[in-house]
């Protein structure tokens, strides 16, 4: 076995010349033999003597040696020698060329040239026995191999060798490598075999050190390289992929910078020359753009001229945003043809052909235009083709068209059409519906070849988290079951502080009328905690149990009407261990406000929304608005009664591929019941607004509005030194919740690359602000008072503040009977305090006899000092910004807000960082 390496160029050009000297010798040595032998003629005096003819050779036999795997009659049909037909040097020579051109042999040679008797010997090109790429890590092996046309099997010729090396140089510098080298080598096999070895250097990345614009005058070199894809290497675009060199997208810079001047009105812009130049090093490229920008034009006389009689051309004209005297704007005059075309869609024409007349006028620099639309036939719908759906039924798709068979075309029409598809959420992104001529002029085919994706979601999850302690999640859903649009799920959620088992479903077409209904049943339990010390302590338990219809139908396009009932069993309860005495909720453990709360209620509601809503899509919106106002009344039987109001608005706008966003919402619930008593609030705890995490980014969950802090006080009143603990994980903090909230949102997505777009990411910047606010003050738990000095004065601690008493109170049985500590001496002889309903002696039941005449002492409860305060409830805006993101993951859809808050008040909590995680975005 051999290894050897081999030039592309001279082997076979060595070989053909070799071939050739040595058989046209041979044949001229044969021909001028005779004529050396011949007597010499004296020639005659007056005419020149004829030159000597050489005797005429005819090939008498024919054969090749050396074929292996090539049958002898085959290498001989690339030749034109045949046995019987003269033959000369350059016939020879000839022959030797087509048979090298054959790329079937390595080397050819013809002998037996002086006698007639001619021998073609050959070498037949090796077979190929594996091709092997060595070097090669930025491109792997399956994007080179199918790319090269040698391969296992084949026979090996060292044109396609060369034709390989520049293929696979092609590749990488369609990556921008440049620097790529590719050496070719063979290892010689028995049985006339080989390997093919590609030993590549890939080489670094070729960036753009420099871009240098010449001729530009108006506008400096930083603004036009802004408007290219192209960007300069620099250290701060180390993951920019637009900084390698790439020679698609030096012309669309081309078209960058031609669209650019245009609109801004140089009419008579050019490129000259666009260069780009390898450096010595192979590492770097220096583009060079020689522009000319010409004058600025401005708009002259603008008019429409339309041969379709339905349109008036001086309200045309009118309509049209570029007046006489404006700078001239080619993207304008793009937009206007849009939208002339779409305004003649809605008339029915499908296909109004638009065209724009320029007269620009070179001395004054003014550019005159007509818009001139051409006869058109009005367009009708002859056929719906939907194509591409594999499950979904096409009544599903169908049923979205605002167009049938047969109707007029109208453009709007099929927009809206579009819109409706995309919000599905079943198909492609940016699925559009195709328009093609019908059988006839006036006629066009709706083509909705659309392209399937999943719908169905299961989720099945475990988890920590220092909110929720141990998670587990198990989710189904179906949002296209049976390919019928509608839409079934069960989720089961368990952690330490919520639990809850929810079905539901939903029919959005009825019996094939546009009406919607649903139902869900559900069982929720949620324990609203707070925090004190290092630990997260349940403050409340909320149960709920039941279940709601909801049954919806459109008014009109874009307005729906919905309704709903439910019907729901709440318990809301306090642990009885932490916060109970003697069987009864105590307010200096949990709260007035908290034991007013507790109690099982049965909750009977009905409401209604009005929806307006002309997104483009709801899923992932870019382009209208959606309005939600809501009415809900709970009173038709059972033992809560109020009314609640809510509304909700968005608009969203694309503004040169920036998502803008706009929302706002708000709600208020009024009670139609009376107050339980001085400081309660006739609206439950459970039934309040909230406002925080996730809606309100920069605060916690539930982190804005009403709430109660309890404050301790340290230190002793005999020193003087009380003081308030102010750490945060030592203070309790209860939010309340609010009768009344408003929230606003202004929200900016900025334009992505593809590779960003690729992996999920959608980032955003935004501003928030809201309040809640309109409880019930409550009333204060305790009062406790002040210490007076020897001489009956108030005494004060040495900061100013008052000093402060602990509360001591009886402890007292549930019946009321008063409790004593009665004093006894224990099995080891030590004295021990027991307790019981004595005044005298000792019973050891509640109530029972007493034995004994040793009188005890009142049994008292002391409570230290601390400080409640009633915070938040106050209708002045919480203002925050930062950023986010949303990332569609493969473990599902994320997001993460960093957010800061700008704006808060007293006893708002706020957050810096939220991460959330949902099933759907």
């Amino acid at each position: 076995m051999t290894l050897s390496k081999f030039s592309i160029h001279g082997v076979r050009g060595v070989a053909l010349l070799a071939g050739t000297m040595l058989s046209s010798t041979a044949f001229a040595q044969a021909q001028r033999a005779p004529a050396a032998a011949a007597p010499a003629v004296r020639p005659p005096a007056v005419q020149a003597p004829a030159a000597p003819t050489a005797p005429v050779r005819t090939i008498r036999s024919l054969r090749v040696e050396g074929s292996q795997r090539i049958e002898p009659d085959t290498v001989l049909s690339y030749t034109k020698l045949r046995v019987g037909i003269p033959y000369t040097a350059e016939t020879l020579d000839q022959a030797i060329k087509d048979l090298y051109a054959s790329d079937l042999l390595a080397d050819v040679a013809i002998e037996g040239a002086e006698t007639g008797d001619i021998i073609v010997r050959v070498r037949e090109n090796p077979i190929i026995n594996r091709v092997v790429l060595e070097g090669n890590k930025r491109l792997k092996d399956d994007k080179i191999t199918k790319e090269i046309k040698l391969a296992p099997r084949q026979i090996f010729t060292r044109t396609a060798v060369r034709a390989d090396v520049a293929r696979i140089i092609e590749l990488y510098r369609r990556q921008g490598r440049f620097a790529a080298n590719v050496e070719p080598k063979m290892v010689m096999l028995d049985q006339n075999r080989v390997d093919v070895i590609f030993e590549i250097q890939e080489g670094a990345k070729s960036k753009v050190r420099q871009i240098n614009i010449l001729g530009n005058e108006v506008f400096s070199d930083s603004q036009l390289r802004g408007e290219m894809a192209t960007k300069e290497s620099r250290p701060w675009r180390i993951f920019s992929s637009n900084t390698s060199y790439d020679q698609d997208r030096l012309a669309y810079d081309q078209q960058k910078l031609r669209q650019f001047y245009l609109t801004e009105g140089y009419a008579d812009f050019r490129v000259i020359s666009a260069v780009a130049e390898l450096t010595p090093d192979k590492e770097d490229f220096i583009i060079t753009y020689v522009v000319e920008e010409g004058p600025r034009y401005k708009f002259d006389d603008v008019k429409v001229e339309s041969a379709i009689r339905d349109f008036d051309n001086a309200a045309l004209t009118k309509t049209l945003p570029m007046k006489k005297g404006d700078w001239y704007n080619a993207k304008q005059v793009e937009d206007t043809i849009d939208q002339l075309s779409e305004y003649a869609g809605l008339f029915g024409y499908a296909f109004t052909d638009v065209r724009p007349d320029y007269v620009p006028d070179r001395e004054k620099h003014t550019m005159s235009i007509t818009f001139v639309l051409n006869e058109a036939n009005r367009t009708y719908v002859e056929k719906i083709n939907i194509t591409g759906n594999t499950q979904t039924q096409d009544r599903v798709i169908r049923r979205e068209f605002r167009v049938a068979e047969g109707d007029a075309f109208n453009a709007f029409l099929i927009k809206r059409s579009q819109d409706r598809i995309n919000s599905l959420g079943y198909f492609q992104d940016k699925f559009e519906i195709e328009r093609t001529e019908g059988s006839s002029p006036d006629r066009i085919v709706l083509g909705a070849n659309v392209e399937e994706k999943s719908t169905g979601e299961l989720t099945l999850s475990a988890g920590f988290s220092s909110l929720e302690r141990f998670i587990i999640q198990a989710s189904i859903r179906q949002r296209n079951f049976r390919g019928k649009g509608q839409d079934l799920q069960a989720s089961v959620n368990y952690s330490t502080y919520q639990k809850s088992v929810e079905l539901g479903f939903t029919e959005p077409y009825l019996f094939d009328k546009n009406i919607a209904l649903g139902g869900t049943i559900f069982r929720r339990d949620l324990n609203s905690f707070n925090f004190l010390g290092t630990g997260r302590n349940s403050l409340y338990s909320q149960v709920s149990t039941g279940g709601q219809l909801v049954a919806s139908v459109p008014l009109t396009e874009f307005w729906t009407l919905s309704g709903r009932y439910q019907l729901s069993q709440d318990n809301v309860g306090l642990d009885e261990g932490t916060y109970f005495t003697n069987g009864v909720c105590d307010p200096l453990k949990a709260g007035r406000y908290l034991c007013d709360s507790i109690g099982n209620r049965l909750t009977s509601m009905v409401g209604a929304n009005l929806i307006f809503d002309n997104l483009n899509n709801r899923l992932r919106p870019s382009r209208g608005q959606r309005l939600v106002t809501g009415l809900d009344f709970a009173g038709l039987g059972g033992d809560v009664r109020f009314a609640r109001i809510r509304g909700d608005f968005d608009k969203y706008w694309n503004v040169g591929g920036f998502i803008l966003s706009a929302g706002v919402e708000g709600g208020y619930i009024h009670s139609l019941q009376k107050s339980a008593g001085e400081g309660i609030d006739p609206v439950r705890i459970v039934d309040r607004f909230y406002l925080g995490e996730p809606q309100f980014r920069g605060f916690d969950i539930r982190g804005v509005g009403p709430r109660i802090q309890r404050q301790q006080y340290t230190g002793s009143v005999a020193s003087g030194d009380q003081t308030l603990v102010t750490a945060r994980e030592q203070v309790l903090n209860d939010p309340l919740g609010g009768k009344a909230y408003y929230l606003g949102k202004i929200e900016l997505e900025p334009p992505l690359g593809s590779g960003i777009a690729e992996l999920g990411l959608r980032p955003s910047i935004f501003v928030q602000a809201g309040a809640l606010f309109g409880v019930t003050r409550p009333r204060p738990t305790l009062a406790f008072e002040q210490a007076r000095n020897a001489d009956g004065t108030l005494q004060f601690n040495k900061d100013g503040s008052p000093s402060l008493l602990p509360f001591s109170s009886p402890i007292t049985t549930t019946g009321g009977l008063q409790v004593y500590n009665n004093q006894f001496t224990d099995g080891s002889g030590a004295p021990a305090i027991r307790q019981t309903t004595c005044a005298v002696g000792y019973a050891a039941t509640i109530g029972g006899t007493c034995v004994g005449g040793e009188p005890n002492t009142v049994a008292i409860n002391t409570t230290q000092p601390f400080l409640e305060q009633f915070l938040g409830d106050s209708a002045r805006p919480r203002l925050s910004i930062g950023i986010g993101v949303n990332w569609n993951s493969p473990f599902g859809p994320l997001r993460i807000d960093l957010a800061k808050a700008l704006l808060s008040q007293p006893g708002d909590d706020r957050k810096l960082i939220t991460f959330n995680v949902g099933t759907q975005f």
